[in-house]
Order: C-alpha cells, then structure tokens, then sequence
C-alpha cells in the first residue's frame, strides 16, 4: 500500500513536470511569435517612417512643390507597385501611379543624366544650383540608396534578403529606377548634359539608360542614334577639372564640363 501511495506521488509528480515543460514552450512560442510579429511591424514602419521623413524634408526645403505633392498619397502609390507580389515580379510599368503622384516641374537647360560616376556627379552638383540630377528630384531623393521588396500575398515590405540590381531584371529597385529615368529623360528640355566614365572602354550602350573619349566607337554609336533634329558635342573633361569644381562651388558650370 505505502509502495503505491510512492509510485502514485511520483507519477503526480511527473505529470506536473510534463504540463510546467509544455507551458514552457508554449510561453515560449507565444512570446517568440509576439516578438518575430513586431519585428516584422517594426521592420514595415520604419521603412515607411523613412520614406515619409524624406518626403516631408524635400516638400519643407521645396515649399513651392508641398501644395501639390502628398506624402502619404505619394507612398500609397509607391507601395501599391511591390507589396504582395513576387520580388522577381515588379515590372517598370508598376510605378506608373506612383510617377503620376509625384508633381514637379523641371528647368530647361539644367538636367544632367550620369553612368558609372554617380559619387562624382552628386559630389558636383550638391552645392550647385546650375545642374539636377535624378537624385535630387523628389521623386530620386525619396528613394536613393534605399532597398525594398516585397512577397507573394504578403502585406510587408522587406528591406533585406531582397533581389540584388542584376539577379532578376524585374526586381523592384531596379524596376523603379528604369522607370524614373524614363520619367526624368522624357521631362528634359533644352540642352542636356550626361557625364560618362572615360575610364571605361565602352561608357555607351544601346541597351542602358544612359550612354572615352570622344573618338570612341560607342560614342559614335549615340550619336548615330540621336534624331537628327538633336545636336550633339562632346567634350573631354580631365577628372583633376572635376575635382577642382567640386572643391570651389563658385566656379560656373560652364567652365566646369
């Protein structure tokens, strides 16, 4: 009888360490559940919040421009272009809302196109009101050096483990800005400029946005597939004169390229 009354104790005993065991992991996935899904939240919000940020920054130093451009309205657009489709999936047509959300106007004589100089050229242009680039629309400042994607019928938006520029061709980086230097070149008018690499043995490509020196073929190549009724120049520009611009602001862009 004392026997039984010892087995009976121990298997009590057992059984309450067995439910504290199983209330541990549940305490356990519960908890992890409610961190992973604020993570995600937090993830999500951020990104959002910084989008946001720069926007209301850009409208703040732009005032002209925040009567007719809406942050929130603008990142609606922009989001509805990725979130819930396949990170491969986002073709440039997707941000045609979002093209369409953002309102500015452009100065002719003023826009400066770029390809493989992109340090050089926003190094030039920051203390220079004479030239813009993409990145200093609001539409390119929003977004430069950002990373985003999405999933298939998710809700989030991901800023790692996304698509690198040339793993996909639909990516949604690399679909955004296809599609903002589309936008960007069909807004030019009146003299245009585009600072190349003259490093490069070929800095022109018909199958690139934007296109060594001035004898090259490649060059040829643009400007046999400009219309006739577009002029083309082009001037070999030494980095060191380059250099030296960026150094002194008040030296006019036209002595500079």
């Amino acid at each position: 009888m004392e026997n039984e009354r010892v087995i009976d104790h121990s298997r009590r005993k057992q059984r309450v360490r067995l439910v504290l065991i199983l209330v541990a992991v549940l305490i356990f996935v519960v908890v992890l559940a409610v961190v992973l899904g604020v993570t995600a939240i937090a993830k999500h919000s951020s990104f959002k919040d910084v989008v946001i940020k720069k926007c209301q920054t850009y409208l703040k130093e732009n005032s002209n421009m925040a009567r007719e451009n809406d942050c929130d309205i603008i990142w609606k657009a922009f989001e509805q272009a990725y979130v819930g489709r396949d990170p491969c999936d986002v073709p440039p047509e997707a941000y045609d809302p979002l093209i369409n959300s953002v309102k500015q106007d452009v100065v002719c004589n003023t826009m400066l196109f770029w390809s493989k100089t992109k340090n050089t050229v926003k190094a030039f242009t920051d203390d220079r009101d004479c030239l813009d680039i993409l990145e200093e629309t609001l539409l390119g400042f929003l977004f430069d050096e950002l990373t985003w994607c999405s999933k298939n019928e998710s809700k989030e938006t991901f800023t790692t483990d996304c698509p690198s520029w040339s793993h996909c061709p639909n990516n949604p980086v690399r679909s955004f800005w296809i599609r903002a230097s589309v936008n960007f070149a069909a807004t030019a008018c009146g003299n245009v400029s585009a600072m190349l690499n003259g490093s490069l043995e070929a800095p022109f490509s018909s199958t690139r946005t934007n296109r060594t020196a001035c004898d090259n073929p490649s060059l040829h190549s643009l400007q046999n597939t400009l219309p006739t009724k577009i002029a083309y120049n082009c001037r070999e520009v030494p980095y060191s004169k380059v250099e030296g611009c960026i150094s002194d602001p008040e030296i006019p862009c036209s002595d500079c390229l």
